[in-house]
């Protein structure tokens, strides 16, 4: 999705605002959320294995965080399809965080200069990038619990489970 003239922004930059609409026709602003606290941008295509591979871990952190209390976690899935398709994502995948459209001609994604998917975008509330991953990479998610752990100050049950027989890293 990036090409030739994009570069991916990485931690310690600035994140590109945006405004989109989710799938349920909200506006949603991320200089707006960013007041709030952290937002995580999780950046998708319905069609990538990888993101259907991953989007249930993330939906476990956005629940471990909202049992923990942590009422101004916010992930944000951002679909590189349409509203139609992305609600359909969503709850296949067992999804509950709001779906935002980054439809053609993919401008927020070009912006942070995507070259898989899925990326996500751990952005801190001073509007810069604080960690980045792309693919399913489970030291990086294993980093975002911890992070996002210690800016609400609450304790998380562990991410991934014996059971779930998690590979380290999958391709995006």
């Amino acid at each position: 999705m990036g090409g030739k003239n994009h570069r991916t922004i990485v931690a310690g930059e600035s994140a590109p605002s945006f405004t989109l609409n989710s799938t349920d026709g909200q506006k949603r602003s991320l200089r707006e959320a960013l007041a709030q606290g952290p937002v995580l941008a999780a950046f998708f295509k319905i069609s990538c294995p990888t993101c259907q591979y991953a989007f249930p871990f993330i939906e476990r952190l956005h629940q471990q965080l909202g049992a923990a209390g942590a009422k101004h976690a916010q992930i944000w899935g951002i679909v590189q399809d349409n509203a139609s398709l992305g609600e359909r994502f969503a709850k296949e995948y067992g999804v509950t965080f709001p779906i935002l459209v980054d439809d053609e001609p993919y401008e927020t994604s070009l912006a942070y200069g995507l070259n898989y998917v899925p990326t996500l975008f751990l952005i801190a509330p001073d509007g810069r990038v604080d960690l980045t991953c792309d693919g399913f990479s489970k030291a990086d998610l294993a980093a975002l619990h911890k992070r996002l752990a210690e800016h609400f100050a609450v304790k998380l049950p562990a991410l991934f489970r014996p059971s779930d027989g998690v590979p380290e890293y999958k391709p995006g």
